[in-house]
C-alpha cells in the first residue's frame, strides 16, 4: 500500500453532458411557470437536485440535449468513452463537450462529466501497457471479452492523466462545470469496480494484483484530479476491491476493506471537494447489496457531498427498477429510497435519472415531486 500506511484506495467516476441551447425542445408536460422554482443556478457551488444522465451515441454527430429543457432538472451528467474523445493521441475531438457546455451554461444547468477509460481506452493508449482479457461486467456489451489495462500500470495512468489535464485546460473555467468523476484505475465505468467473478481471480493473481497496488493507483489519481480541477467537485463512484490480500490469498474481507480505504483516501486528498456517489439505485427495498450500499452513502449525508444515480431507465426497464410494467411507480420507489434521511435527518445532495425517464410525459409528475424534495 502507501509507504506511510494510509488506507488503501481505489475507484472513481467521471460524467459529462453536451448541449446546444438552440437544440433544446420544450417538453409537453413541462410548465414554464415552474422553471424558476426548480432550476438550479450555476452560481450554486455544490451540485444539487435532480440531474439527467445522457449516454453518448458515437454514431451520432451531436448529443440530443432536449432533456436540459426539463424544468425539474438542475444538472446533466454525460457518460462518454475516452476512445470517443481522443481517438488520436494529443488530438481530442471536443465537439460534443463544446456542445454540452454551451447548452448547460445557457440553460443554467450544472455539469458532471463521467468519462470512461479502462476497457474504453483508445488503442494508442494501450501500447506498451500491461493488459489482460476480461469480459465486460455490465452495461452495453456485457460479456464481451476485451483488453483491460491493469489499474496500476504507470504508462497507462500517465497517458490518462495527460488527457485529464487537456480536459481541465479547456473546460475548467466553465461556470457550469460542477463535478468530474475520478477515473483511471477503473474498468467498465467510473465506478471503482473490476471484473471479480470466480473465474477472473486467477487472471488477477497472475497479473500481480494486490490491494496495495490498487490503492496506490487511486491515491495517485486523487492527487492528479485535485491539482487539475481546483474549481470542481470530484466524485468517487463507489465500488469495491477484489477478494485478494497482500499475500495473494483469497480473502473476502478485502472487498469491503478496500472500499473503505479508497473512500478514506479520497476524503484526505480532496477535502471538501469530495463527492461520494453510488450509481446503482433502484426501487427494491430490503437488505440486499443494493439497499445496503445506498444506506452506506446516506450515512455520509452532511459529512460530504453525496449523490445517487439510477441503475437504469425506469421507462425502459421498469421490472429491473422495482415495478414491472409501471415506470412511474418504479421511479417513485427509487426516488423514495434514495431520498431517505440519515439519522441526523440529512438528505443526499443530488439524484441522477436517465434521459428516457426525464423525457417521458407520464413521468413528469414524479419528477416534479422528486425535484421538490431538494428545495
Amino acid at each position: 500500500m502507501l509507504t506511510h500506511c494510509t488506507p488503501r484506495s481505489a475507484r472513481l467516476v467521471v460524467h459529462v453532458a453536451l448541449a446546444s441551447a438552440s437544440a433544446l425542445l420544450p417538453l409537453a408536460a413541462a410548465a414554464t411557470a415552474e422553471s424558476a422554482q426548480y432550476r438550479a443556478s450555476t452560481a450554486n457551488s455544490a451540485p444539487n437536485g435532480l440531474a439527467v444522465v445522457i449516454e453518448n451515441k458515437p454514431q451520432q454527430n451531436k448529443l440530443n440535449l432536449q432533456a436540459l429543457n426539463n424544468p425539474y432538472v438542475s444538472g446533466v451528467a454525460l457518460q462518454i468513452h475516452w476512445s470517443d474523445l481522443e481517438p488520436v493521441e494529443g488530438n481530442p475531438d471536443w465537439s460534443k463537450l463544446d456542445q454540452l457546455f454551451a447548452a448547460a451554461e445557457s440553460s443554467k444547468k450544472w455539469v458532471q462529466l463521467l468519462i470512461f477509460p479502462g476497457f474504453f481506452s483508445p488503442p494508442w493508449a494501450l501500447q506498451g501497457v500491461h493488459t489482460e482479457m476480461f469480459p465486460l461486467q455490465y452495461g452495453p456489451g456485457k460479456g464481451t471479452v476485451a483488453k483491460l489495462p491493469m489499474p496500476w500500470d504507470a504508462v497507462y495512468l500517465n497517458r490518462w492523466f495527460t488527457f485529464v489535464k487537456l480536459l481541465s485546460d479547456r473546460y475548467g473555467a466553465s461556470p457550469a462545470f460542477r463535478v468530474i468523476a475520478a477515473a483511471g484505475p477503473t474498468s467498465v465505468s467510473a465506478e471503482y469496480t473490476l471484473p471479480s467473478k470466480r473465474e477472473d481471480i486467477p487472471t488477477w493473481l497472475n497479473a500481480g494484483y494486490t490491494p496495495e497496488k490498487y490503492a496506490a493507483a487511486w491515491e495517485k489519481t486523487f492527487r492528479a484530479y485535485a491539482a487539475d480541477f481546483p474549481n470542481q467537485y470530484i466524485s468517487v463512484s463507489m465500488g469495491f476491491g477484489l477478494d485478494i490480500d497482500e499475500r495473494g490469498k483469497i480473502a473476502p474481507r478485502e472487498r469491503k476493506e478496500t472500499r473503505q480505504e479508497i473512500i478514506d483516501e479520497a476524503m484526505s486528498a480532496l477535502g471538501h471537494r469530495f463527492v461520494l456517489q453510488f450509481s446503482n439505485l433502484d426501487g427494491f427495498p430490503g437488505a440486499g447489496p443494493g439497499p445496503r450500499a445506498v444506506g452506506f452513502v446516506i450515512a455520509y449525508n452532511g459529512r460530504v457531498i453525496t449523490g445517487l444515480q439510477l441503475r437504469t431507465s425506469c421507462e425502459h426497464n421498469s421490472g429491473n427498477m422495482g415495478a414491472e410494467g409501471n415506470p412511474a411507480l418504479a421511479l417513485k420507489k427509487s426516488i423514495d429510497i434514495g431520498m431517505q434521511p440519515n439519522a441526523a435527518g440529512q438528505h443526499i445532495n443530488y439524484l441522477e435519472i436517465y434521459e428516457p425517464d426525464v423525457l417521458a410525459d407520464e413521468l413528469q409528475p414524479v419528477l416534479r415531486d422528486g425535484a421538490s424534495l431538494f428545495k
